[in-house]
């Protein structure tokens, strides 16, 4: 297969799965090492950059995903006439940051930084599709560890946690819940 193939390949599958697919399932699907595959997809994420193409490849988490250009979003709203997406409540911010920021973590480590009960912020953000269940906690009860998800990363467009804002406050309140 010669590189423009490939690149169709890549194109095809990450439009039919519309969710992000790991890189590594992908080079496996094209028989290749991740280091070729790698060379093609610079190449390829470059290629709707230069061409100023309506779509981009987007990067999160060890996953790609087909996306539209940025700058031509105002068009296709226009065209879909969406719904206004419904914003996060100031508690549910609060425990979303909290568990970007120290993830995994229980609810009663966010509720020991908040000072409030999450319950009903967790399961919002857990219906919303931000936060995940990562596993339990080996310790009295067995609490249930939250986590993000790759629509976090989405959702606040970036493509790993890396990205977030320092946290200069996360230092001082470690003691709080350890």
């Amino acid at each position: 297969m010669d590189e423009l193939e490939i690149k169709g390949i890549v194109e095809a599958i990450l439009f039919v799965c519309g969710e992000p697919v790991p890189i590594k399932d992908i080079a496996h699907a094209l028989d290749m090492t991740g280091d070729e595959f790698e060379d093609i997809l610079h190449s390829l994420i470059k290629s709707y950059v230069d061409d100023r193409r309506g779509l981009r490849l987007n990067r999160y988490d060890g996953c790609i995903q087909l996306s539209i250009a940025p700058e031509y979003a105002v068009y296709v709203e226009r065209l879909l006439q969406p719904v206004q997406r419904q914003s996060l409540s100031q508690a549910a911010m609060e425990t979303l940051s909290i568990i970007a920021y120290r993830q995994p973590v229980t609810k009663s480590q966010i509720e020991a930084v908040r000072g409030v009960k999450c319950d009903y912020s967790v399961q919002s953000l857990l219906n919303k599709g931000l936060i995940q269940e990562l596993g339990r906690r080996e310790t009295l009860g067995r609490p249930i560890l939250y986590g993000t998800t790759i629509a976090f990363l989405q959702h606040f467009g970036i493509s790993s946690l890396d990205e977030l804002p320092e946290n200069d406050a996360q230092d001082d309140e470690d003691a709080t819940y350890e």
